[in-house]
């Protein structure tokens, strides 16, 4: 019966920094995105939402046959409040085993609602977008110049895009007239004055990257209370793009150098072999290597980017830039690993996985830098590491210690040492890292819900997410709380696990005179 495919219309809020309150997935031999887990009184069951609901728009977006990452994201970008139309366990079966039109289910909301309930998808190059979203552009001066100028109005917050010439070089990197600037090269300008934008155009010289927002954007991040910034923009626009080279081993390896340019940390591949396999998958000598197999490897050292690639033995997967694209990912202060899975959406959500709906990126969900000095009992802090699971994390903080005072908590996950990446060092490696480091170090660090937050969305964790510490002559001063127990090694394990390095006895390796490493792969 036709009355029964009566799909339900449930608008979710919440409060800022709680969930929803249920698990959106997909599963094996099972179409539609599902509700599942309905938290009881949560949001979600008080709007009525149900075990085994399936998602067929959000906020007026047609969802069904998007893949579940995109999905995900759309409900993350909705603020505090989502609309969803779901339509229950039986009557989508029913209307899948009848081959009926799912897109057409729903459709006469009212037009009051709508207005209500969501903003209008918005237009990218011609492509539907499920909620407007800031833009990064970047242009390269022709001989007359960007082709726009700057306008402000009394009364009005910011600076806009006027006047844009037709061929010049802002109308054809798809900048629109009164689009208004968020960002100049990384850096925020909405509460600069008109001089100071002019003046941060001008010492771009040839190449500048503006973060744009047009009154659509603003009018829709301002009812959700969201923030502009370049982690929620729209890439799509940007002309140079990384390129993912899948390579198959041969006989003689995969036929090029991997070296580790000292001065930058980048991963830079050298010597591609003719005719070898590097080279036909598309293997440029200078590219610099982003990720390895879905792994970003900025920060690692030369031997575990090495020990990544020889994991796979019969192929590999790199993510790489030329030197140009690198240059325009720097300047916009973003990594092109953002690009490749935020953008390209390459790699969806895996079947079985379930994806809980924090759909606001809190405060709270930021790593933290944290400088100490060395005290008479070392940085007052122990390093933990448990068993089959992975990740250090910190524990048993001296009260008052370095580590307490420089803002270092219990059960914080460690990231960096000293600006390098440790994620996926083993737990010898940092705890010599940090007996290494001498009288001072610097951890970046984040608690156990960002660190979770961070790997369920498969974000990078970077010291560029933190909130800056400024320079002082010394790190906070602390008061060392002298006790009668006996002191003890700041670094004793609890429970470690056993790590076995990748063998790189095959690999060949030479040293050039600017102190580089190179490994034959």
């Amino acid at each position: 019966m036709i009355s029964v495919l009566q799909p339900r219309e449930c608008k979710v809020t919440k409060k800022p920094q709680n969930t929803y309150g249920f698990y959106l997935r997909v599963e094996k031999d099972t179409a539609g995105h599902l509700i599942r887990n309905v938290a009881k009184n949560s949001p979600a069951e008080k709007a009525g939402l149900k075990d085994g609901d399936r998602v067929l728009r959000v906020n007026g977006v047609f969802v069904d046959k998007q893949e579940h990452a995109q999905v995900v994201e759309i409900v993350k970008n909705s603020g505090n409040s989502v609309v969803l139309l779901v339509l229950d366990d039986a009557s989508y079966q029913k209307a899948e085993k009848e081959g009926l039109n799912l897109e057409e289910l729903g459709q006469k909301v009212s037009t009051r609602q709508q207005q209500e309930q969501q903003s209008p998808p918005s237009m990218v190059n011609g492509a539907t977008t499920a909620v407007p979203q800031p833009r990064l552009y970047y242009l390269v001066k022709e001989e007359k110049g960007y082709g726009f100028s700057l306008k402000t109005t009394e009364g009005q917050k910011g600076v806009f895009i006027v006047e844009l010439s037709s061929q010049g070089a802002a109308a054809k990197a798809g900048v629109q007239n009164n689009d208004r600037l968020i960002e100049i090269n990384g850096k925020n300008v909405e509460n600069d004055t008109h001089e100071e934008v002019v003046e941060k155009v001008k010492k771009s010289e040839n190449h500048v990257m503006f973060l744009l927002s047009n009154e659509e954007t603003d009018h829709y991040y301002k009812s959700q209370k969201m923030v502009l910034s370049k982690e929620s923009a729209s890439l799509t626009l940007l002309p140079l793009k990384p390129r993912l080279i899948e390579i198959q081993t041969g006989e003689n390896g995969y036929g090029f150098y991997l070296r580790m340019e000292q001065n930058t940390g980048d991963h830079v591949i050298k010597d591609v072999d003719a005719d070898s396999p590097a080279a036909t998958a598309g293997l440029k000598d200078n590219d610099i290597l982003v990720a390895v197999n879905g792994e970003l490897v900025r920060g690692l050292d030369h031997e575990s980017v090495v020990g990544k690639i020889k994991q796979s033995e019969a192929k590999t997967a790199l993510l790489v830039v030329d030197k140009e694209t690198d240059a325009m990912y720097k300047l916009a202060q973003i990594s092109p690993f953002s690009y490749y899975y935020k953008a390209q959406d390459p790699t969806p959500a895996k079947m079985e996985e379930r994806v809980e709906l924090h759909t606001e990126q809190n405060v709270n969900h930021k790593p933290r830098i944290c400088k100490m000095v060395k005290g008479p009992s070392g940085f007052g802090f122990s390093l933990n590491m448990i068993k089959n699971k992975p990740g250090l994390f910190i524990n048993e903080v001296k009260n008052h210690g370095p580590a307490d005072t420089a803002g270092v908590e219990n059960n914080d996950f460690l990231v960096e040492v000293n600006s390098v990446n440790v994620m996926n060092e083993s737990y010898d490696k940092v705890v010599q890292r940090i007996q290494d480091s001498g009288d001072r170090l610097t951890l970046l660090v984040c608690n156990k819900d960002a660190y979770e937050y961070f790997q369920d969305q498969n974000i990078p964790i970077t010291a560029s997410m933190a909130d800056p510490v400024y320079d002082t002559s010394e790190p906070p001063a602390y008061t060392e709380n002298h006790s009668s127990e006996p002191e003890r090694n700041s670094f004793e394990p609890r429970e470690r696990a056993s790590s076995s390095s990748s063998s790189q006895s095959a690999a060949s390796t030479r040293a050039d005179s600017d102190n580089s490493d190179d490994t034959k792969l």
